[in-house]
């Protein structure tokens, strides 16, 4: 099996925190699915610090190396967001996102220092979780008659593909990530398969 059928990534969430001349940055690690469930981690972090100065963050998603955002949420240009994801890009990570929340303690800390600052905070939280490796899924949406469920479903588990999202009902439609090691003989048993619509998103 070739490198390129797996990445890397986080397992679990995590969180740790620094200090430096009163100023506290909280570091929250995320494995990220999407840039929906980003904003989702993103408004969930600020909910729980309302009364923080800035949001800093970074993510990195996908297999392709250009998919990634970064935000310095008012601090200096590149004292934040940029080494964020050096620290995600460091460990050989994807689909992982590091919010960093600062409270102000009075003191400027300069750029060196806020780089510092925003790098260490972000390195401890990814020192506090186990990096996983996890094969490359390829989207497919499917569309079937709820008699073909468990015939759908046996595939599923028996190739351990990601259910994404699902609506069942009579008619049904699903979202399945299939490991792309897998891919040939999935997409040979949906083949098989009566009643059922599939495509590759």
């Amino acid at each position: 099996m070739t490198e390129n059928h797996f990445y890397h990534t986080i397992e679990k969430p995590s969180a740790a925190e620094y200090k430096d001349r009163g100023s506290k940055f909280v570091a929250y690690a995320f494995p990220l699915i999407s840039k929906e469930t980003f904003k989702e981690q993103l408004k969930w972090v600020k909910t729980r610090h309302p009364k923080a100065t800035h949001y800093c963050f970074a993510y990195r998603l996908g297999m392709n190396s250009t998919e990634f955002r970064v935000s310095d949420d008012g601090e200096p240009s590149g004292s934040a967001g940029r080494p964020i994801l050096g620290q995600i890009d460091s460990r050989e990570l994807t689909n992982t996102l590091i919010v960093v929340v600062r409270y102000f303690g009075g003191s400027l800390l300069g750029v060196p220092g806020l780089i510092n600052a925003y790098k260490t905070a972000a390195s401890l939280a990814l020192q506090h979780v186990p990096v996983i490796r996890k094969p490359v899924e390829i989207n497919y949406r499917l569309a079937f008659d709820y008699t073909t469920l468990n015939d759908v479903m046996r595939v599923v588990k028996q190739h351990h593909c990601s259910v994404i999202s699902q609506d069942l009902q009579l008619f049904c439609t699903m979202t399945i990530g299939i490991p792309k090691t897998d891919l040939e003989e999935v997409t040979a048993r949906l083949n098989e398969l009566r009643a059922l619509d599939w495509k590759k998103l």
